[in-house]
């Protein structure tokens, strides 16, 4: 639970705990009835000036005098958290929140991704642009001000149990996470594994005796992405047109060039169960298929065109923009 909110029910506790003394102490000490105790414990509280009951004893009188200066310490807590809310907008942020929170509950089959840095900002801007619906986990709010009314945002600690099953932890279908610690990146795949065993799980490290630790705590992939920018650097310089062909269709150049992955499962059952050759992709699409991968023998480049496309088979293509979108409407289920 948040710490403002546990701010709130203590402050709440407090008062009623203050009631409850008040109360008890004036029916026992002056024998109040139960209505004149709690007039009397209001009007000391509030501080109203109102006239007693009936005169104090002694005993009475020192109890009053105690109870109005243990009061005072607990107004000016109270007064101090309600300014916070109200003020420096903990209320907002909460309901905020708690709106967010309820229309997370309405999302299936989403990915999380933790932390809005340099590579989960980028991960993030992917899945929108390939309409793939997912949940940002950002602890910083002023770091997202800019995406506050594109992406679905919840502000907390990813590393927070709680937070991740706002998230919709148990029904998301991925999660990456894309923090600078490693630990924290860790204890992530550790939690998310356990809330939800069968969730894919893209992590980020920084040194490279990490990767271990994650593959162990439950992590499909892991991302280096300072080897992977590295490596893409030096091959500049190796191999420069390789790069320049692999930029057409990644998306680093903003290219009009696609690749595009096409599961069994969304085919058109008219096309399913086909060879390469009786779909005729490139004839009728203008898209290329350039990689296969079989259930069984895994990756194939430059398949043969009479392979059959069969159940857990994957089809990748290549085109431009147009050409994958005359495919997708063409062989694609919507």
């Amino acid at each position: 639970m948040h710490s403002s909110i546990q701010r709130v029910f203590l402050s709440i506790g407090l008062l009623i705990l203050s009631v409850l003394i008040g109360v008890g102490g004036f029916m026992i000490i002056e024998d109040y009835g139960l209505n004149d105790a709690f007039f009397m414990t209001a009007i000391t509280i509030s501080t109203v000036g109102y006239n007693v009951v009936q005169p104090l004893s002694p005993t009475g009188q020192i109890f009053t005098g105690i109870y109005i200066f243990f009061n005072l310490g607990i107004l000016a807590y109270v007064v101090s958290v309600i300014t916070t809310y109200i003020f420096e907008g903990e209320l907002n942020h909460f309901l905020k929140k708690y709106r967010m929170v309820k229309e997370l509950k309405k999302i299936n089959d989403h990915v999380i991704v933790c932390g809005y840095g340099r590579n989960g900002s980028k991960a993030c801007e992917e899945l929108d642009n390939s309409n793939v619906p997912f949940v940002l986990v950002e602890r910083d709010p002023e770091s997202v001000e800019g995406v506050l009314k594109r992406y679905n945002i919840l502000i907390g600690e990813a590393t927070h149990d709680e937070v991740l099953k706002d998230a919709g932890i148990d029904k998301a279908k991925a999660i990456i996470t894309t923090l600078p610690s490693d630990a924290d990146n860790v204890f992530i795949t550790l939690t998310a594994k356990e809330l939800n065993p069968n969730i894919q799980i893209i992590a980020r490290a920084s040194e490279e005796n990490t990767t271990n630790k994650l593959r162990r705590a439950g992590a499909n992939k892991v991302v280096m992405p300072d080897a992977v920018g590295g490596i893409h650097m030096a091959q500049l310089i190796t191999k420069p047109y390789v790069i320049e062909f692999l930029d057409l269709f990644t998306g680093t150049e903003n290219s009009q060039f696609a690749l595009e992955e096409v599961p069994y499962n969304s085919l058109k059952t008219p096309f399913k169960d086909k060879s390469i050759r009786e779909l005729d992709i490139r004839n009728k699409t203008g898209a290329t298929l350039v990689g296969f991968k079989d259930d069984i023998k895994g990756f194939l480049f430059n398949p043969s065109p009479d392979m059959l496309v069969g159940p857990d088979d994957v089809m990748i293509l290549l085109g431009s923009h147009s050409d994958i979108n005359t495919f997708r409407e063409l062989y694609v289920n919507d």
